[in-house]
């Protein structure tokens, strides 16, 4: 006979709520920011239940654990208001790739500039590649000097992160925003 499997109740994320509160004493601030100062968990309840609230854990790990008698729907939607809000403000920092030639045009070097210009004001990093085709590997130099150029005009912006150096057919260079 094989006996039936239990799974562990489901960990809760977030503070302590009223009857989970499992410590004899509890420091209480009330819903004005009075402190009420410690009591029994019975008793934090009972005026909680008085104010129509709910006993929150705002700080398990103080001796003894401080609650707040707050409207915990309320408290929740703050939280999350907030951590939204965080998360709003957080920027990530993508690789943008230009590739250029190493017998670039000067109106195409003008236009590619003006979007890797676009890219160091948004924060975000640029890999300048530099494809070489044929016989033009002969002419390492002139890759060279050509990434030597947009490291120049990018000086006041953007500080070099990788060195030019050569992968395979192509040139690599990565610029990161000062």
């Amino acid at each position: 006979m094989r006996r039936p499997h239990y799974a562990p109740p489901p960990t809760k994320e977030g503070p302590r709520v009223n009857e989970e509160i499992r410590v004899p004493e509890v420091r209480v601030i009330d819903q004005d920011g009075e402190q009420l100062g410690v009591m029994s968990v019975a008793d934090a309840m009972r005026h909680a239940a008085e104010a129509g609230l709910d006993l929150v854990e705002v700080s398990p790990t103080a001796k003894p654990p401080v609650t707040k008698i707050l409207d915990y729907g309320k408290f929740k939607y703050e939280q999350q208001k907030k951590k939204n809000e965080a998360k709003k403000k957080q920027k990530t920092i993508e690789l943008k790739e230009i590739k250029f030639r190493p017998n670039i045009d000067q109106h195409d070097y003008d236009v590619k500039m003006k979007s890797m210009h676009k890219f160091i004001d948004e924060g975000d990093k640029v890999k300048v590649t530099l494809r070489f085709r044929g016989r033009e590997l002969a002419h390492q130099e002139l890759g060279l000097e050509v990434l030597n150029r947009v490291r120049d005009e990018m000086a006041d912006k953007a500080k070099v992160e990788q060195n030019p150096n050569m992968e395979g057919r192509q040139m690599v260079m990565v610029l990161a925003p000062r």
